[in-house]
C-alpha cells in the first residue's frame, strides 16, 4: 500500500511540474529572435492586400525585419510609421536622432493588418543597424 501511495505521489509531483513549466513559459524575445522573413513594407502590405488570409497563416506572429522610409514618429508612445503602411511600436525608448523621411530597417513581431485604416501592425519592434 505505501509504495502505490509513493509512485502516485511521484506522479502527480511530476504532471504537476509539467502543468507548471507549460503554464508559466518565458516570454519571447524578438530583439534577440533571428527575423523569420526580411522584405520591404511594402511587399507585405502587398501580400496583405491581395490575399488576407494567405498572408496571414505565413507572417502573422513571426519576426519580421522590414526596411522602409520613416513617415511620422510618436516619441511618446513609441510609434514610428513606416511608409505610411506600417505602425511599429517600440518596447523601449526612441533614439532622439531619427526623424521623418529617413530610411529604416527594423525587427518585430507582425500583430496584424487592420483593413480599415489598411495598415499593418508590429509590436515589439527594434531598429536594426
Amino acid at each position: 500500500m505505501k509504495k502505490k501511495v509513493f509512485i502516485l505521489g511521484l506522479i502527480l509531483i511530476v504532471v504537476g511540474f509539467g502543468v507548471y513549466k507549460y503554464i508559466y513559459q518565458d516570454h519571447r524575445d524578438i530583439a534577440t529572435e533571428e527575423a523569420n522573413y526580411s522584405a520591404t513594407v511594402k511587399e507585405i502590405f502587398n501580400a496583405f492586400t491581395a490575399n488576407d488570409s494567405l498572408a496571414n497563416a505565413k507572417y502573422l506572429d513571426k519576426t519580421l525585419a522590414l526596411r522602409g522610409k520613416i513617415s511620422n514618429i510618436d516619441f511618446v508612445n513609441k510609434i514610428i510609421t513606416v511608409d505610411e503602411k506600417l505602425s511599429a511600436r517600440f518596447t523601449t525608448a526612441l533614439p532622439e536622432n531619427i526623424k521623418a523621411e529617413d530610411s529604416i530597417n527594423l525587427k518585430g513581431r507582425l500583430v496584424g493588418f487592420d483593413d480599415l485604416l489598411e495598415e499593418i501592425q508590429m509590436d515589439q519592434c527594434t531598429i536594426v543597424e
